[in-house]
Order: structure tokens, then C-alpha cells, then sequence
């Protein structure tokens, strides 16, 4: 296949490119590198890599065939999209709509990274697909939230109206290898402090829960939905739902060093609990999550002490 990839100089997009360039198809990334970098794509050589940077709340225009695109362009961690609120509103809306678009004029089909943050805080535990959620929408979360919301809804409406094979994935937390120093989430946050002798921060009294899934796994499930006739909305996380603390602990006895953990005062609409139910990907998928969360984390550790380059726009 040809595959377009927007966000694909990303954290999870890079991910997905030397996947399917492994599988043997062509890919073209996309990408501003308001958040992504080169150095994610920077080890990819050959003939079936094209890198095109390009902003994809304009008009999107491809030469040639196209058999599928993946919708990945987004800042995605609170750090990025408190400090781009209006350009994280315009993917989600105008760059939403151009990759549409250019889908429905390929007769390809179309994937959209959705994310966990569509169910906010929630008040139903796990989260399932039917949970429409209980977002704030003029909160300082909302402007992710609500792209991502209405990415949802123009996505149904092509589906609907003009028959666009569409597919929607809803990606709870997720770690690995390119994430960055700065990236303003907990895995590579806490790393990151360990690391230097920091202590790490722990917003609230950190019993708040996540599920964090390592990037292997999540590239695994895309790919099967991408083969499947689901159109979704799918969950793909880890269910194994822990604390925010018992998170830091896992880390710092991985690194070691002489850091504590203190606390700081909870960010504003900061979900309480995050978990998937991911009944419909085992049934129609047969996916679930195989690496283990120590293992994950050992993974990713070693990636960020070994000094490959991550402090860049990852």
C-alpha cells in the first residue's frame, strides 16, 4: 500500500512508520515539527520513505495514488497543548477535515488517533466505547478534548455521508522509546528526574490511576484494526490500571539514585481514574496488550540513558 502518515515525525506516528516500511508498503509522513521531529524519522532510509514538511490544516495535496491515510497530527501531551491551544484546536477541526478529504478524493481509507481524553473525567469505570464521557468543555483541557470529540463526529459524518472507509482508535497513555524530555507526561517526566537526581513530581496525592501501554502493543492493535472491517470507535490500552505513584516508584527503582517524590497541587480537570475496557478489541481484533509493564519500562529507561537524541521536538 501507499499510506500517509500526518504526525508521522511523532512519538507514536515515527512508531508506525518503520512498521509499515517493515511490512513493505510506501509511506509518506507529514509533519509541521510544531511537536514531532526529524530525529525520529533520521534512521529511516530508502526508496518507499517520503518526509513532507507540511502544516495539515491546509489544503493537503498528494501526487498519485493513495491507499490509506493515518490521521496521528496532534500536540498530545498537556505541556503541548496548553501552550498550543489554538493550533491543537485546528488540527483537530481543519486538519481533521484536509486528511478527510484527501481520503475521500483517493478512495482510501482513513484512521483517526483519537484518544482516551474523549471520555475527560469519567464517571463510569472502566471506560467503555458506548460512554460518551464528562468532559469540560471550556476548561483549559478542553481544547484537546473537544478536537478530538469533533475529529470523531467529521469522521462518522464521511463515513456516513460520502462512504470514506473509516476507522476510529481511541489511545489510552502510552510509553516508549522517542518520547521526549520535555514532553510533560508521566513516564518520560519521571525518567527524566530520576535520571538527574531530581525528585519527581507527583501531582495531587497520586492515587489518581492511568493504564500505561507500551508503544509496541499500540502499534500492534493499529495494525490489525487497519487490516479489520471495524470502523470503531476501538479502545487500545493496558487495562493493568495503577497510580500516578505507584508509577514513580516502578521508575525510580529502575533508575535508582538518591531522588524522593514530592507533590504539587492537581492540574485542573485532571481525570481521577483512566482505564480501558478493551472487550471489543479482544472480540473483533484479537488483540491485547503482551509486554509486560516492568519489561516496558526497563525498555524505556535504557533507551533514555543510552543518549539517543530525545530532548528535541519528539
Amino acid at each position: 500500500m501507499k499510506v500517509l502518515i500526518t504526525g508521522g515525525a511523532g512519538f507514536i506516528g515515527s512508531h508506525l512508520c518503520d512498521r509499515l516500511l517493515e511490512r513493505g508498503h510506501e509511506v509518506i509522513c507529514m509533519d509541521n515539527l510544531l511537536t514531532g521531529s526529524t530525529d525520529n524519522i533520521a534512521h529511516i532510509r530508502g526508496g518507499g520513505f517520503t518526509f513532507i514538511h507540511y502544516d495539515v490544516t491546509n489544503y493537503i495535496y498528494v501526487d498519485g495514488p493513495v491507499d490509506f491515510v493515518l490521521h496521528f497530527a496532534s500536540p498530545a501531551s498537556p505541556i503541548d497543548y496548553l501552550r498550543l491551544p489554538i493550533h491543537t484546536l485546528k488540527v483537530g477541526a481543519l486538519g481533521t477535515h484536509k486528511a478527510l478529504g484527501l481520503a475521500k478524493a483517493k478512495g482510501a481509507g482513513f484512521l483517526l488517533a483519537s484518544t482516551s481524553e474523549v471520555y475527560g473525567d469519567p464517571l463510569i469505570h472502566p471506560q467503555e466505547e458506548t460512554y460518551w464521557g464528562n468532559v469540560n468543555p471550556i476548561g483549559i483541557r478542553g481544547v484537546y478534548d473537544e478536537a478530538k470529540r469533533y475529529a470523531e463526529a467529521l469522521t462518522m459524518a464521511y463515513h456516513r455521508y460520502h462512504g470514506v472507509k473509516t476507522k476510529i482508535v481511541r489511545i489510552f497513555n502510552t510509553f516508549g522509546p522517542r518520547m521526549r524530555v520535555d514532553d510533560g507526561r508521566a513516564v518520560p517526566t519521571f525518567i527524566t528526574q530520576a535520571m538527574r537526581g531530581e525528585d519527581l513530581t507527583v501531582f495531587g496525592d497520586g492515587r489518581q490511576t492511568r493504564s500505561f501501554g507500551y508503544i509496541t502493543d499500540l502499534v500492534d492493535g493499529i495494525e490489525k484494526l487497519m487490516a479489520s472491517g471495524e470502523v470503531g470507535p476501538i479502545n487500545l490500552g493496558n487495562p493493568q490500571e495503577m497510580t500516578v505513584e505507584q508509577m514513580a516508584r516502578r521508575i525510580l527503582a529502575i533508575v535508582g539514585g538518591p531522588s524522593r517524590i514530592v507533590y504539587r497541587d492537581l492540574p485542573e480537570d485532571d481525570p481521577k481514574v483512566r482505564q480501558p475496557d478493551i472487550s471489543l478489541a479482544k472480540s473483533r481484533l484479537g488483540w491485547e496488550p503482551k509486554v509486560e509493564i516492568g519489561e516496558a519500562l526497563r525498555r524505556t529507561v535504557e533507551w533514555f540513558q543510552s543518549g539517543i537524541p530525545s530532548g528535541g521536538k519528539g
